[in-house]
């Protein structure tokens, strides 16, 4: 399947209309997978469905001009990026991004939690310290994007970055270790 995620990927790149379509249904489950990791949480009243962001991800995409997409796993973690700046967005829009305030506790680990409407600021928190530690170090910031944001394992994190399981781990302890100290700031 990756193979062909990949073909039709490159092709869509190219101008294939064609591809596009052929694509959308072999991608669709695992951006729907990705979305529902954030907001199995979320209470009822709601204002976006995983469904809804799927889309609104996919819209995003669509409307990318001139990507040259290298695979699958460029695919994802593009798409990791673009579900982070729509919930990050979203939680903006609300206002929940308020100056001052008492220092932030919460679990990295327990990244579909802050989905949540009642958890807008530390979502927008995280984003904030994750562009801090971006140009810190820009590869751990994107272990953090692609599995806390873009919901992805260890072994597809490793996939994405094409580095090996263990590095991601390493980086992902050594970021999460960097962004609660700058969380607590």
């Amino acid at each position: 399947m990756d193979a062909s995620v990949t073909q039709l990927l490159q092709a869509w790149s190219g101008g294939d209309a064609k591809a596009l379509g052929e694509l959308t249904p072999k991608v669709y489950a695992e951006l729907r997978r990705m979305a529902a990791k954030y907001m199995k949480n979320e209470g009822a009243g709601h204002t976006l469905q995983a469904t809804a962001l799927v889309h609104e991800v996919f819209l995003k995409l669509v409307d990318i001009d001139r990507v040259s997409w290298q695979d699958r796993a460029h695919f994802f973690a593009v798409s990791a990026n673009t579900m982070r700046r729509i919930l990050v967005d979203r939680a903006r829009a609300k206002g929940a991004a308020k100056k001052g305030g008492a220092a932030l506790r919460l679990n990295l680990d327990d990244a579909p939690e802050l989905a949540s409407a009642s958890r807008d600021r530390e979502m927008i928190a995280v984003d904030d310290a994750l562009e801090v530690l971006a140009k810190v170090d820009a590869r751990k910031a994107k272990v953090v994007e692609l599995r806390f944001f873009g919901g992805l394992s260890v072994e597809e994190t490793a996939e994405v970055l094409k580095i090996s399981p263990q590095s991601v781990m390493r980086d992902w302890k050594t970021a999460r270790a960097w962004l609660m100290a700058e969380l607590a700031k």
